[in-house]
């Protein structure tokens, strides 16, 4: 059995996407389940000169010969599943379960309102009205839609059976874990909890089926929306040092930090980190861009990845160099 959990170390945008692809790909898996919030967090992976946006499908979509699941703790945007499945050819290899919750027209209204988007700063679409709906037991499940008949499961029977035979299978998380409704920086924090545990929960996997826990984090920190952020860079220095970030989904500028070795040691705690993967090492030091070898990384950059080691007492085992999903340092072996 290969079990793997791939969560956020920071505030989301750590680079999880290109970390899952990588795997897909890389180690041939037969199966990926997303977990998490919905669609308002954004994967976007570069691969084979195209890029894919993604916010209802795993990661892992880049891989033609992967299964592809959403697990029962997700909410689904209806027309931004269908859209994905039909632009990235998914129709035969992916699956909702009965009991995802969908997020309706009302839904995106409200979370565009004074409390959720000017005071919190949500994305806006519908998540966090969407898990009230849920919890208050009124919400229309996936099983409810006639549109989305043809791609029902009971996802957490088919994750648990790849499982049992052994076979490999990526857990995807969404968002990261100090966005967390428990462990984040509330209020300023998305509608669930987001840790491993919690995305497991989500997809119906129990403890005891897990090998490993992947916690991503980047070289920096980057928050979107409101929100405490540590230590935070001021526009001019996030523009000299070459740290300017978008959201996937919103298109918003982020913000930026210096990489928190105290944030990160919570997260490692909070997820029981197996090995971390780190992700845009090429951007604190341009002249890793595109290194594959880590011996051939320059000092500074070894320095710091070492450091890592050192003060959080886990693996760097994946190490991202560039924008490419094989721009990757594997040090697995």
């Amino acid at each position: 059995m290969v079990v793997k959990v791939i969560v956020g170390g920071f505030f989301g945008d750590e680079g999880k996407g290109k970390v899952i692809a990588y795997l897909a790909l890389k180690d041939d898996v037969k199966a990926a389940v997303r977990g998490g919030v919905g669609p308002n967090a954004g994967h976007t992976v570069i691969y084979n000169g195209g890029k894919w946006v993604l916010r209802m499908l795993p990661s892992a979509v880049v891989n033609p010969k992967t299964k592809l699941f959403v697990g029962a703790g997700v909410l689904v945007d209806p027309k931004v599943f269908l859209n994905e499945v039909k632009e990235y050819k998914g129709n035969k290899r992916c699956f909702l379960d009965y009991n995802c919750s969908i997020i309706e027209e009302k839904h995106i209204i409200e979370d565009r309102g004074e409390h959720f988007k000017e005071k919190i700063g949500t994305t806006g679409t519908g998540t966090g009205p969407a898990n009230s709906d849920r919890v208050l037991r009124r919400a229309k499940l996936a099983k409810d839609l006639k549109e989305l008949k043809n791609y029902l499961a009971d996802v957490s029977y088919e994750v648990n059976e790849i499982a049992d035979k052994g076979e490999s299978l990526i857990v995807e998380g969404t968002q990261g874990t100090f966005l967390s409704l428990y462990h984040g920086t509330y209020p300023y924090v998305t509608s669930k909890d987001v840790c491993a545990s919690a995305i497991c929960s989500d997809v119906g996997l129990g403890p005891k089926k897990v090998d490993e826990v992947i916690v991503v984090f980047k070289s920096f920190v980057t928050r979107v929306g409101s929100g405490p952020l540590e230590k935070e860079l001021k526009a001019e220095e996030i523009e000299r040092m070459g740290l300017k970030e978008f959201g996937a989904v919103t298109g918003r500028l982020r913000r930026v930090a210096p990489f928190n070795f105290d944030l990160a040691k919570r997260a490692v705690m909070l997820n029981s980190a197996t090995y971390i993967a780190l992700t845009k090492l090429d951007v604190l030091f341009p002249k890793a861009r595109g290194i594959r070898d880590y011996y051939k990384l320059p000092l500074e950059a070894k320095s710091f990845v070492e450091e890592i080691e050192k003060r959080l007492n886990v693996p760097v085992k994946l190490i991202g160099t560039g924008p490419d999903v094989f721009d990757m340092i594997d040090r697995r072996d």
